[in-house]
């Protein structure tokens, strides 16, 4: 099961952090800066694999990949392939350039809602759901499309919005 997934700059805040074990804020804050330490310690050429049982616990893993500015982080347990996981990574990283178009830090920070929906279609209560880029962008092109006509409904009826116009 994944535990976490992160995204922070090279400067150590986190973009998007998203836990699935309840844990208080207090302590998802003192994860995510135990994992940015861990992280920035790290020389460039050793691998992106580690285990983190000091942070989260037994049987935890942690694979990451630094892009540009930002660490893409999954923590998870024994039960998933590290190797499955770093292309889990990949994959988020493809439909964010894909929706974006070449993602940035500041994308992520911009688009937040959307962000979490891209992250919701791919893993959803630390089960990874889908692993095929096109077809978390379908999803999610069908979400913005479901949201864009949601925000086109009026709940005011055109004669009484037009009463108040007199």
């Amino acid at each position: 099961m994944i535990k976490a997934v992160m995204m922070m700059n090279t400067q150590g805040k986190p973009r998007l952090a998203k836990f699935y074990d309840y844990m208080p804020v207090e302590k998802q804050q003192e994860l995510i800066r135990g994992v940015f330490s861990v992280l920035c310690s790290r020389p460039e050429n050793v691998s992106n694999f580690l285990e983190i049982d000091s942070l989260f616990g037994p049987d935890s893993r942690l694979v990451y990949k630094h892009y540009a500015t930002l660490y893409f982080v999954l923590v998870f347990d024994g039960s998933e392939n590290e190797l499955a996981m770093l292309d889990l990574i990949q994959v988020l990283v493809e439909t964010l350039d894909k929706c974006f178009s070449n993602v940035c830090e500041l994308d992520i920070v911009f688009n937040y809602s959307k962000m979490h929906a891209v992250l919701d279609e791919i893993v959803f209560g630390g089960q990874v759901l889908e692993t095929s880029s096109a077809e978390v962008m379908k999803a999610v092109k069908e979400i913005s499309k479901l949201e864009a006509a949601s925000n086109s409904i009026s709940l005011v009826p055109k004669s009484v919005s037009g009463w108040r116009g007199r």
